[in-house]
Protein backbone atom coordinates (compact mmCIF):
# COMPACT_ATOMS: atom_id res chain seq x y z
CA UNK A 1 0.00 0.00 0.00
CA UNK A 2 1.44 3.10 -0.75
CA UNK A 3 1.73 6.47 1.54
CA UNK A 4 -1.15 7.80 0.49
CA UNK A 5 -3.20 4.75 0.91
CA UNK A 6 -3.83 3.38 -2.59
CA UNK A 7 -2.68 0.53 -4.25
CA UNK A 8 -2.96 -0.57 -8.17
CA UNK A 9 -5.68 -3.57 -8.46
CA UNK A 10 -3.21 -6.22 -9.72
CA UNK A 11 -1.65 -6.58 -6.48
CA UNK A 12 -5.22 -7.67 -4.67
CA UNK A 13 -7.10 -10.15 -4.44
CA UNK A 14 -10.83 -9.41 -5.30
CA UNK A 15 -13.95 -9.65 -3.70
CA UNK A 16 -17.74 -9.41 -5.14
CA UNK A 17 -20.27 -6.36 -4.87
CA UNK A 18 -22.16 -8.51 -2.33
CA UNK A 19 -19.03 -9.24 -0.09
CA UNK A 20 -18.27 -5.56 -0.27
CA UNK A 21 -21.79 -4.45 0.32
CA UNK A 22 -21.81 -6.70 3.73
CA UNK A 23 -18.23 -5.63 5.07
CA UNK A 24 -19.67 -1.91 4.86
CA UNK A 25 -22.97 -2.64 6.35
CA UNK A 26 -20.91 -4.84 9.13
CA UNK A 27 -18.95 -1.78 9.40
CA UNK A 28 -21.90 0.57 10.22
CA UNK A 29 -24.00 -1.90 12.39
CA UNK A 30 -21.19 -2.20 14.69
CA UNK A 31 -20.91 1.27 15.41
CA UNK A 32 -17.72 1.63 13.58
CA UNK A 33 -18.37 4.27 11.45
CA UNK A 34 -21.16 6.07 10.03
CA UNK A 35 -22.47 5.91 6.40
CA UNK A 36 -21.41 9.75 5.62
CA UNK A 37 -17.73 8.56 7.46
CA UNK A 38 -17.51 6.05 4.68
CA UNK A 39 -18.54 8.19 1.97
CA UNK A 40 -16.25 11.19 3.09
CA UNK A 41 -13.16 8.14 3.17
CA UNK A 42 -14.27 7.65 -0.21
CA UNK A 43 -14.26 11.02 -1.74
CA UNK A 44 -10.98 11.62 0.02
CA UNK A 45 -9.58 8.55 -1.80
CA UNK A 46 -10.68 9.30 -5.01
CA UNK A 47 -8.94 12.83 -4.78
CA UNK A 48 -5.86 11.41 -3.57
CA UNK A 49 -5.98 8.18 -7.00
CA UNK A 50 -6.09 11.47 -8.88
CA UNK A 51 -2.98 13.12 -7.12
CA UNK A 52 -1.48 9.52 -7.43
CA UNK A 53 -2.19 9.49 -11.10
CA UNK A 54 -1.49 12.45 -12.72
CA UNK A 55 0.71 14.56 -10.29
CA UNK A 56 0.86 17.75 -10.20
CA UNK A 57 -2.50 17.60 -12.28
CA UNK A 58 -4.81 19.05 -9.37
CA UNK A 59 -2.18 21.75 -8.54
CA UNK A 60 -3.32 23.93 -10.88
CA UNK A 61 -7.05 25.39 -11.01
CA UNK A 62 -9.31 22.86 -13.19
CA UNK A 63 -12.54 22.76 -14.57
CA UNK A 64 -14.37 19.85 -13.40
CA UNK A 65 -17.55 18.26 -14.68
CA UNK A 66 -19.09 15.93 -11.53
CA UNK A 67 -21.99 13.20 -12.58
CA UNK A 68 -24.29 12.33 -9.69
CA UNK A 69 -26.62 9.29 -9.94
CA UNK A 70 -29.34 8.70 -7.80
CA UNK A 71 -27.54 5.86 -5.57
CA UNK A 72 -24.68 6.40 -2.82
CA UNK A 73 -22.37 6.30 -5.92
CA UNK A 74 -24.13 9.80 -6.16
CA UNK A 75 -23.07 10.64 -2.75
CA UNK A 76 -20.06 10.11 -2.93
CA UNK A 77 -19.38 11.91 -5.91
CA UNK A 78 -21.50 15.16 -4.00
CA UNK A 79 -18.42 14.67 -1.28
CA UNK A 80 -15.69 14.43 -4.24
CA UNK A 81 -17.32 18.18 -5.77
CA UNK A 82 -17.15 19.59 -2.50
CA UNK A 83 -13.29 18.85 -1.90
CA UNK A 84 -12.31 20.15 -4.91
CA UNK A 85 -14.66 23.06 -4.86
CA UNK A 86 -12.96 23.37 -1.38
CA UNK A 87 -8.83 22.89 -3.27
CA UNK A 88 -10.36 25.80 -5.54
CA UNK A 89 -10.91 24.04 -8.66
CA UNK A 90 -14.30 25.77 -10.92
CA UNK A 91 -16.67 22.95 -10.50
CA UNK A 92 -20.11 21.97 -11.73
CA UNK A 93 -22.72 19.50 -10.81
CA UNK A 94 -25.05 17.54 -12.85
CA UNK A 95 -27.37 14.86 -10.89
CA UNK A 96 -29.69 11.88 -12.75
CA UNK A 97 -33.05 10.81 -11.47
CA UNK A 98 -35.16 12.49 -8.04
CA UNK A 99 -33.12 14.01 -5.00
CA UNK A 100 -36.15 13.19 -3.00
CA UNK A 101 -35.11 9.52 -3.46
CA UNK A 102 -31.82 9.85 -2.95
CA UNK A 103 -30.64 7.55 0.24
CA UNK A 104 -30.28 9.46 3.16
CA UNK A 105 -26.30 9.43 3.02
CA UNK A 106 -26.17 10.46 -0.12
CA UNK A 107 -29.48 13.05 0.74
CA UNK A 108 -27.29 14.99 3.02
CA UNK A 109 -23.95 14.76 1.07
CA UNK A 110 -25.64 16.26 -1.60
CA UNK A 111 -26.99 18.91 1.32
CA UNK A 112 -23.66 19.77 1.95
CA UNK A 113 -23.05 19.66 -1.45
CA UNK A 114 -25.91 22.60 -1.70
CA UNK A 115 -24.24 24.79 0.91
CA UNK A 116 -21.08 25.46 -1.77
CA UNK A 117 -22.73 25.40 -5.27
CA UNK A 118 -25.11 24.26 -7.28
CA UNK A 119 -26.84 21.31 -9.37
CA UNK A 120 -27.96 21.16 -12.55
CA UNK A 121 -30.58 18.50 -13.94
CA UNK A 122 -29.42 15.44 -15.88
CA UNK A 123 -32.58 14.92 -17.97
CA UNK A 124 -33.46 14.71 -21.37
CA UNK A 125 -33.00 18.53 -21.90
CA UNK A 126 -30.03 18.70 -19.85
CA UNK A 127 -27.71 16.29 -21.90
CA UNK A 128 -26.52 18.82 -24.57
CA UNK A 129 -25.60 21.23 -22.10
CA UNK A 130 -23.69 18.95 -19.65
CA UNK A 131 -21.82 17.69 -22.85
CA UNK A 132 -21.24 21.24 -23.74
CA UNK A 133 -19.62 21.68 -20.17
CA UNK A 134 -17.71 18.24 -20.25
CA UNK A 135 -16.06 19.49 -23.94
CA UNK A 136 -15.03 22.81 -22.17
CA UNK A 137 -13.15 20.61 -18.98
CA UNK A 138 -10.55 19.61 -17.72
CA UNK A 139 -11.82 16.79 -15.77
CA UNK A 140 -14.88 14.52 -15.29
CA UNK A 141 -15.99 12.61 -12.16
CA UNK A 142 -18.11 9.82 -13.07
CA UNK A 143 -20.58 9.15 -10.59
CA UNK A 144 -23.63 8.04 -11.90
CA UNK A 145 -23.60 4.04 -11.39
CA UNK A 146 -21.81 1.88 -8.56
CA UNK A 147 -21.16 -1.90 -8.25
CA UNK A 148 -24.69 -2.22 -7.88
CA UNK A 149 -25.89 -1.52 -10.95
CA UNK A 150 -27.95 -4.88 -13.05
CA UNK A 151 -29.12 -3.24 -15.32
CA UNK A 152 -28.37 -1.48 -18.59
CA UNK A 153 -28.55 2.20 -18.77
CA UNK A 154 -31.03 4.26 -20.38
CA UNK A 155 -32.47 7.55 -20.83
CA UNK A 156 -30.31 10.39 -20.54
CA UNK A 157 -27.30 9.10 -18.90
CA UNK A 158 -27.07 6.60 -22.41
CA UNK A 159 -27.28 9.52 -24.42
CA UNK A 160 -25.04 11.27 -22.36
CA UNK A 161 -22.11 8.03 -22.31
CA UNK A 162 -22.51 8.20 -25.77
CA UNK A 163 -21.88 11.85 -25.86
CA UNK A 164 -18.94 12.05 -23.37
CA UNK A 165 -17.22 8.79 -24.87
CA UNK A 166 -17.13 10.77 -28.53
CA UNK A 167 -15.74 13.88 -27.25
CA UNK A 168 -13.13 15.01 -28.83
CA UNK A 169 -10.63 16.12 -27.44
CA UNK A 170 -11.92 14.43 -24.51
CA UNK A 171 -11.49 15.26 -20.89
CA UNK A 172 -9.91 13.10 -17.96
CA UNK A 173 -12.10 11.03 -17.02
CA UNK A 174 -12.54 9.07 -13.12
CA UNK A 175 -14.65 6.68 -12.28
CA UNK A 176 -16.00 6.57 -8.49
CA UNK A 177 -15.57 2.48 -7.83
CA UNK A 178 -16.49 1.32 -11.69
CA UNK A 179 -17.25 2.86 -14.59
CA UNK A 180 -20.82 3.51 -14.84
CA UNK A 181 -22.26 0.73 -17.23
CA UNK A 182 -19.93 -2.02 -16.22
CA UNK A 183 -21.21 -5.05 -14.09
CA UNK A 184 -18.97 -5.41 -11.37
CA UNK A 185 -18.85 -9.13 -10.43
CA UNK A 186 -18.47 -9.85 -14.72
CA UNK A 187 -16.63 -6.68 -16.50
CA UNK A 188 -19.49 -6.97 -18.50
CA UNK A 189 -21.06 -3.40 -20.44
CA UNK A 190 -24.45 -3.87 -19.57
CA UNK A 191 -26.02 -3.50 -22.91
CA UNK A 192 -22.73 -2.78 -24.60
CA UNK A 193 -22.95 0.59 -22.79
CA UNK A 194 -20.72 1.83 -20.75
CA UNK A 195 -18.57 4.85 -19.77
CA UNK A 196 -14.62 4.33 -20.72
CA UNK A 197 -12.60 5.79 -17.52
CA UNK A 198 -8.90 6.95 -18.08
CA UNK A 199 -8.77 5.95 -14.38
CA UNK A 200 -10.91 4.21 -11.92
CA UNK A 201 -10.52 4.33 -8.02
CA UNK A 202 -12.58 1.20 -6.30
CA UNK A 203 -12.56 0.69 -2.15
CA UNK A 204 -11.30 -1.49 -0.18
CA UNK A 205 -10.32 -4.48 -2.96
CA UNK A 206 -10.90 -4.74 -6.38
CA UNK A 207 -13.69 -6.35 -7.77
CA UNK A 208 -13.69 -9.10 -10.73
CA UNK A 209 -14.74 -6.45 -13.29
CA UNK A 210 -11.49 -4.47 -12.36
CA UNK A 211 -9.28 -8.07 -13.12
CA UNK A 212 -11.34 -9.33 -16.13
CA UNK A 213 -10.27 -8.40 -19.63
CA UNK A 214 -14.07 -7.74 -20.63
CA UNK A 215 -13.70 -5.19 -17.95
CA UNK A 216 -10.28 -3.97 -18.19
CA UNK A 217 -11.15 -2.14 -22.14
CA UNK A 218 -13.65 0.59 -19.85
CA UNK A 219 -11.06 1.62 -17.64
CA UNK A 220 -6.96 2.20 -18.33
CA UNK A 221 -5.72 2.01 -14.54
CA UNK A 222 -7.52 1.02 -11.89
CA UNK A 223 -6.43 2.25 -7.98
CA UNK A 224 -7.62 0.64 -4.92
CA UNK A 225 -8.35 2.93 -2.14
CA UNK A 226 -7.67 1.69 1.50
CA UNK A 227 -11.11 2.77 3.91
CA UNK A 228 -10.56 0.98 7.00
CA UNK A 229 -12.58 -2.23 5.93
CA UNK A 230 -9.80 -4.48 7.92
CA UNK A 231 -10.03 -6.42 10.69
CA UNK A 232 -8.12 -3.90 12.66
CA UNK A 233 -11.21 -1.95 14.00
CA UNK A 234 -10.49 1.09 12.11
CA UNK A 235 -13.65 2.78 10.35
CA UNK A 236 -14.55 2.10 6.58
CA UNK A 237 -16.79 2.53 3.69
Amino acid sequence: MSERGLAEAANRPPISASEMRALEAEAIGSGRATGLALMERAATGVVAGIETAWPGFLATPRRVVILAGPGNNGGDAFAVARLLADAGHDVSVWELGDPRRLPEDAAENRRRWLARGGVAALDEPGVPAALAEAARADLVIDGLFGIGLSRPIEGPAAALIEGLDALDPAPRVVAIDIPSGVAADSGEALGGRALHADLCVTFHAPKPAHLAPKGAAWMDRVLVADIGLHDDGAAGR
